[in-house]
């Protein structure tokens, strides 16, 4: 009996799902090690997004599965996810970037059709400020955004490209229409 064939058939399906995920070439998605405690099954997903050998943003998407499912879920899935990356002074001290980075999300899932229930997360603003032998480093204000939610099915391809989206959105990538495909960008430094 192989590894496979001891994993829940749904699981199965899922994990199905999301090999079959396209995401934008500057996205780098690697699977490292899921929580084990959270759930009898699960996996997880990490990605970063370089521009001229910088990250500017990076990220963590989990799926947990549980057989006999959860009231906390309200179903036998369950996806958390994690986003973030620093922003420019302008843009991190507007007070609405919470709601901001929440409709992203929210707006990310419906282009996917990817339904769901059982949403909540938080946006988090971090502003670093650097002092004594590190003081001439410039501030940085970073945005977090950590969400869940319940998948409706067990195709969570349309979850994972949404999500993969919207860290495409917090490094500041420029969405592509479809059938589009974006020539490499350079990041200019001080402009």
């Amino acid at each position: 009996m192989t590894v496979t064939q001891q994993l829940p058939a749904d699981f199965q399906l899922a994990l199905a799902s999301l090999r079959a995920a396209s995401v934008r070439s500057e996205i780098m998605l690697a699977e490292v090690p899921a929580p084990a405690r959270l759930a009898p099954y699960g996996v997880a997903l990490g990605a970063e997004i370089m521009v001229d050998g910088e990250e500017v943003a990076t990220g963590r998407f989990i799926l947990l599965h549980d057989p006999h499912g959860s009231p906390l879920w309200d179903g036998t899935f369950r996806i958390v996810t994690y986003v973030r990356a620093q922003l420019e002074a302008d843009m991190g001290n507007d007070s609405l970037l919470g709601n901001v980075a929440w409709a992203w999300l929210v707006e990310a899932l419906e282009e996917q059709h990817a339904g769901y229930t059982s949403a909540g997360g938080t946006a988090t603003r971090v502003l670093s400020e650097s002092f004594g032998t590190l003081a001439a480093r410039p501030d940085a204000i970073d945005i977090e955004l950590r969400a869940s939610w319940t998948p409706t099915d067990t195709s969570v391809r349309p979850h994972l490209e949404a999500w993969a989206n919207i860290v495409c959105t917090f490094a500041g990538l420029p969405p592509v229409p479809d059938g589009v495909t974006l020539l490499p960008q350079r990041r200019t430094r001080g402009h």
